[in-house]
């Protein structure tokens, strides 16, 4: 038997979906713009800002999500001149035995099974609204990389998965895609599979991509992303210590040919045991982290927080508005009282 796949459709190509589905001049115009005022805090220029990626674990329903990006750009104007805000659309979700809910790409309706026509259309449309109607270009995780170019003209920023940080095909794309690529720990907690991961993507490749040849010339906003690890034992521990990160530096130290040496704390997932409460403690440690040492304060660019309107998470179907189907988040009145203290610090 050659394969065990049955050939559903054929789904339109980026291009097409991009033709249908076109951004206006001013959203081209905007993204250029957020864009470079990120390279400028990766390199340094900007000093004064730290980047605050954050959002809902998985951007599960268009209302609510930009329920919650209309408040946190209301927010983000409190704040603009100590904290620039990339929010969290995540519309892929990894899934550690690869069953349940796999994200809007996926599912539209989470209730329902895939349909990954409508998933293509849905998650496009969410982000251009998004954009539109809060001026935020976005984050999203790259999941499968064949898929980004759906959004490549909307996303300012991409997370590489713990579960994906070792695979070839994610560290190359990385390498061509012209936006930060953060590569976070593998979930065994082996920091060098993480650097090997930003020196791949840092550098030039020829390689397959939707069927073409392509050749990158590499990323140099390609980073860290610390989200902690689970040992043989299924136990959760942090790498979010100041002591964790002072590693971090000296292993950018010994790789002086990186450029825009730098780190992002994830302040959920094993760095918090996915206790979402903690991510407010751990957000003012990594803080006090910056100050206590120039190192850090320098290498050390920002934080990404799991948050949406209601605090915790549900399971499909309970029909909470505004409450996450996947990892638990910090609901929004914590959310906006965190990032007003960040800002103060």
């Amino acid at each position: 038997m050659e394969m065990q796949m049955e050939f559903v459709r054929k789904l339109p190509t980026p291009q097409e979906i991009k033709e249908q589905y076109p951004l206006k001049e001013e959203t081209r115009t905007l993204k250029e713009k957020r864009d470079q005022e990120i390279f400028d805090i990766f390199t340094g220029k900007d000093k004064e800002r730290i980047l605050l990626i954050i959002g809902p674990c998985s951007a599960d329903n268009e209302d609510s999500v930009l329920d919650y990006m209309t408040r946190l750009a209301g927010l983000q104007e409190k704040v603009k001149d100590k904290i620039f805000i990339i929010p969290r659309v995540y519309t892929n979700k990894p899934r550690t035995t690869g069953l349940g809910y796999k994200g809007m790409f996926t599912q539209p309706d989470p209730e329902k099974g895939a349909d990954l026509l409508g998933g293509i259309i849905a998650i496009r449309h969410m982000h251009m609204r998004v954009v539109e109607e809060t001026g935020f270009t976005c984050a999203e995780e790259m999941l499968y990389p064949g898929n980004h170019r759906y959004l490549s003209d909307l996303l300012s920023y991409v997370a590489i998965g713990a579960r994906s940080v070792e695979n070839q095909e994610h560290r190359l794309t990385a390498s061509g895609i012209g936006i930060p690529a953060g590569m976070k720990n593998p979930t065994s907690g082996d920091i060098s599979v993480m650097m090997n991961s930003i020196i791949a993507a840092q550098n030039p490749h020829t390689f397959i991509y939707r069927g073409w040849e392509v050749h990158t010339t590499g990323n140099q906003y390609t980073h860290a992303i610390m989200r902690g690890y689970v040992d043989k034992f299924g136990r959760n521990h942090a790498n979010y210590h100041y002591e964790d990160l002072k590693d971090v530096c000296g292993l950018y130290e010994k790789h002086p040919e990186l450029k825009n040496p730098s780190i992002i704390v994830d302040c959920n997932h094993s760095n918090s045991g996915k206790k979402y409460l903690e991510q407010i403690r751990i957000a003012k440690d990594v803080m006090n982290s910056r100050r206590l040492s120039a190192e850090i304060g320098r290498v050390v660019k920002g934080l990404m927080i799991e948050s949406y309107i209601e605090d915790g998470a549900q399971k499909i179907g309970e029909g909470v508005y505004g409450k996450s189907i996947t990892d638990p988040c910090l609901g929004w009145k914590k959310t906006e009282r965190l990032v007003q203290e960040l800002a103060e610090r």
